[in-house]
């Protein structure tokens, strides 16, 4: 009866130059809900009804809109083979209006080539990331962010299939360098925030997906700024078997890290840098079989020797000020290695076959000694002083000496098998198999000694005591097994409503521990056949984190090898609406969601250093609801603005303490009870604190626009706002940590002019014409001059009093980039 009413149409999808398209959407424009997708390859399939016309839409993000009439006969088999032209601009939500298929998936599908429209002091990939649903950001010198409620190493990162890591012993924005993923060599971004299927890996809170442009001809770009500078080729032999994708890229902090309160020393050598160089090889050894090559160099030396710094804080009643100078340096330095290789194998149109194996290495070191002599003093406020503003007198006096000597070596190498199998347009089987071996070598030595008005705190008359000795020296090896396997399954229902399931198990085994943890993974999604364009999405499942070094690691240094794997149960429930609005199309996500968490390892942040408890003791639960609305605001250009609301908590029994009191029945505060003699006591259980990721509102914008007399001249705005996170002093005690920092607000602006378009007129010859497009940029970072705290320094006198100093992030500064294409 199926073939009495139907026909099919498959064929490849090529570029003009002749190199087949993957990710090109063939839709039905009388049947939106019934699609398909090209695969790496170009090949498409897709089931029509018969003789009835019909128009079959190719869309693609990089290439021109292109349908097709048809008119077909029942069971007949119809081969054709579009080819699409480039275009110079489109926006993705025009892709993605009407594929159900993508729709289904807790996946978000970002441009890559809004990454050079956005203003940016990084330039890394993860910038367009912090604006997304249930993202976080409060550091602008950072690559990490949190997502609803999780830490920086609760998210996966994949690039073209292989896992990367962040660096393990980097304390601040400023030490990061670049991060893994080279922008100009992107082709596809795909971001969850929660929910993400059963193929993807053991992490608590998202997953990041990219992967690298395969050329289709030689090409390239080249960028310049204060901030550094990059280099990108790709290109394809004659005979189309072998392509490559090569990127350099050049980066200093020094220009961003004038405007921070601590003034640098960056002459001679003493100047912050990070380059990398990467290379993407594909060789087409016939239509099935496949090898890709990923490889990375990257190195970072944060060689700093600090002067002096000033630092205003209080408030208008209480203002104080922070004065140190600084003698000794700093240098925080890791050279990093990846190497992957990919055999992909098609032994026939419905099945992939593909294995992957990869070595990674990290060889960093962190050496400082650091002396500071600092000052608090009070400043006038008496408006009516003629000194208003200036030092009225000397609070305290005092010097703190840091000194550390860390080294780590960490190398991990994988085999790994990927497949999948499709049964039919709408039964689809993936699975896998890795094998992972991990070897680190961690020697930490650090402490820190605080005189305060000549004497040492903790005060002593007999010996010498430093705070915060940490000294160990650790070599860990173990291996990993991990597995998955995923169904996923479309059907439409009599009422034309589309449906889809997909459901999974992943296993993961890690012999240090000796621990097997399984975990169950589903989406329903249901398109139902309004009028209005509406899709509902449920997402749940067991998300388990097995540990890696870091979390093994306590405040001290010392290693627990018997801590288990972290959980979190998702449930997520997503809507996403389709609607059009000044005759455009526009998207509105919705998402709820609450995640149960067990086995929590708890920790604490400081600037973007994670320091674990290295125990189980403590459960949780994080809750919330994102928003999130994308199109053209402005004809012709992708612009978004998100919105998140949360709350995750956490209790455990190791935040009881005591409450002790003098025979006055004052509570007894070290350097302010006169009478520390203690007489009674009270048991106190906080319950549940926050996290130190809970941030009740988030806001991100991304904003596009132009010159309507100038089309050549765009705007770009990009706006940041975070509720304030909690923090507490350096007691290492969670219940102390429930302070709550200001908000994070920051705006970045920027104006870009279009010198040289990409569809311009050739008039005479000269040496611009080898040049497809230039733009130079003007960038305003911090556009509104706002004092983002992102840590404290705590200041403590020898009665135990302590001051915390907000430490700052930058001011506004201006940036000048210029970028070509050829």
């Amino acid at each position: 009866m199926l073939k009495a009413q139907t026909a099919t149409v498959k064929g490849t999808v090529k570029g003009t130059d002749g190199d087949p398209i993957p990710n090109v959407f063939v839709l039905i424009n009388e049947n939106p809900s019934a699609g398909s997708v090209t695969d790496e390859n170009g090949y498409y399939s897709i089931i029509i009804d018969a003789d009835k016309p019909l128009t079959l839409i190719f869309s693609h993000v990089s290439h021109s809109l292109y349908s097709y009439k048809i008119t077909a006969k029942s069971g007949e088999m119809i081969s054709y083979n579009p080819v699409l032209n480039l275009k110079a601009g489109a926006t993705l939500t025009e892709v993605v209006v009407a594929d159900f298929k993508k729709r289904a998936e807790e996946i978000v599908v970002l441009d890559p080539r809004i990454l050079n429209q956005l203003p940016s002091p990084t330039g890394n990939v993860e910038d367009i990331i912090k604006t997304q649903m249930g993202v976080s950001s409060n550091n602008e010198l950072s690559s990490g962010y949190s997502v609803r409620g999780g830490n920086f190493d609760e998210n996966l990162v994949y690039v073209n299939d292989i896992e990367v890591y962040r660096p393990f012993l980097v304390r601040s924005g400023q030490q990061e360098g670049l991060s893994f993923a080279n922008p100009n060599m992107v082709s596809n971004i795909n971001f969850s925030a929660g929910g993400f299927e059963a193929k993807y890996g053991d992490k608590l809170s998202s997953v990041l997906d990219i992967t690298y442009r395969k050329p289709m001809k030689f090409a390239g770009n080249a960028s310049a700024s204060f901030l550094g500078g990059n280099l990108q080729l790709e290109g394809i032999t004659k005979n189309r078997l072998l392509s490559w994708n090569i990127g350099a890229r050049y980066k200093t902090n020094s220009y961003l890290l004038r405007s921070l309160d601590t003034k640098l020393n960056t002459a001679g050598g003493y100047r912050p840098s990070a380059t990398d160089v990467q290379t993407f090889l594909t060789f087409d050894v016939n239509p099935r079989l496949k090898i890709e090559f990923l490889g990375n160099i990257a190195s970072n030396k944060y060689l700093v020797r600090p002067v002096n710094r000033t630092t205003d804080f209080g408030t208008v009643r209480e203002a104080l000020r922070f004065t140190v100078y600084f003698d000794g340096q700093e240098l925080m330095q890791y050279t990093t290695f990846m190497g992957g290789l990919s055999t992909t194998y098609k032994p026939n149109s419905k099945t992939k076959l593909k294995f992957i194996t990869s070595a990674y290495r990290s060889n960093e070191q962190e050496v400082y000694t650091i002396q500071g002599q600092y000052f608090v003093d009070q400043l006038e406020a008496d408006l009516g002083k003629p000194n208003f503003g200036q030092v009225a007198y000397n609070r305290g006096i005092g010097t703190f000496l840091n000194n550390g000597r860390n080294y780590l070596t960490a190398n991990v190498y994988n085999l790994e098998h990927k497949g999948s199998r499709t049964i039919n347009n709408n039964n689809e089987i993936l699975w896998g198999a890795r094998e992972q071996y991990e070897r680190i070598d961690d020697k930490l030595n650090e402490w820190r000694m605080v005189d305060s008005s000549g004497y040492l705190s903790p005060y002593n008359p007999n010996e010498i005591n430093l705070l915060d000795v940490y000294k160990s020296k650790v070599t860990l090896e173990s291996f990993r097994t991990q597995g998955y396997l995923q169904y996923n399954f479309m059907h439409q229902l009599k009422d034309s409503s589309d449906f889809k399931v997909t459901a999974g198990i992943r296993a993961n085994h890690w012999s240090l521990n000796n621990q097997t943890v399984f975990s169950p993974r589903i989406t329903l999604a249901f398109k139902p056949n309004w009028r209005r364009d509406w899709l509902f999405k449920l997402s749940s499942g067991y998300y388990y984190q097995p540990p890696f070094y870091r979390e093994l690691r306590n405040i001290n240094g010392t290693v627990n090898t018997n801590i288990k794997a972290q959980r979190s149960i998702h449930f997520v429930f997503t809507s996403d609406f389709i609607f059009h609005m000044w005759n455009r199309p526009f998207k509105l996500m919705m998402s709820a969601y609450y995640k149960q968490l067990n086995d929590i390892i708890p920790y604490e942040i400081e600037n973007v250093r994670i320091r674990y408890y290295a125990n189980n003791n403590t459960k949780g639960y994080a809750t919330g609801a994102d928003f999130r609305i994308n199109g053209e605001f402005v004809k012709g250009v992708e612009s978004w603005a998100t919105l998140g609301i949360l709350r995750t908590y956490e209790t455990s029994p190791d935040n009881v303490h005591y409450i002790y009191y003098n025979k006055d029945g004052q509570p007894i505060t070290r350097g302010y009870t006169f009478d520390q003699v203690k007489v009674d006591s009270e048991r106190v259980d906080p319950g549940y604190i926050p996290r130190p990721t809970d941030q009740l509102v988030t806001f991100g914008l991304f904003f596009q626009d132009h010159f309507p007399k100038y089309p050549d001249i765009k705007f770009n705005l990009n706006l940041q706002f975070g509720s304030g996170l909690p923090f507490g002093p350096p007691t290492h005690q969670r219940w102390q940590q429930v302070f709550r920092m200001p908000p994070y607000r920051r705006a970045d602006a920027g104006l870009a002019y279009n010198v040289l378009k990409e569809n311009r007129e050739f008039k005479r010859k000269n040496y611009f014409n080898n040049l497809k497009e230039m733009w130079i940029f003007l960038e305003v970072f911090n556009l509104l001059q706002i004092q983002n705290t992102v840590s404290y320094t705590w200041i403590q006198d020898v009665t135990g009093n302590m001051y915390a100093v907000p430490n700052y992030l930058t001011n506004r500064q201006i940036n000048v980039r210029l970028q070509v294409r050829f």
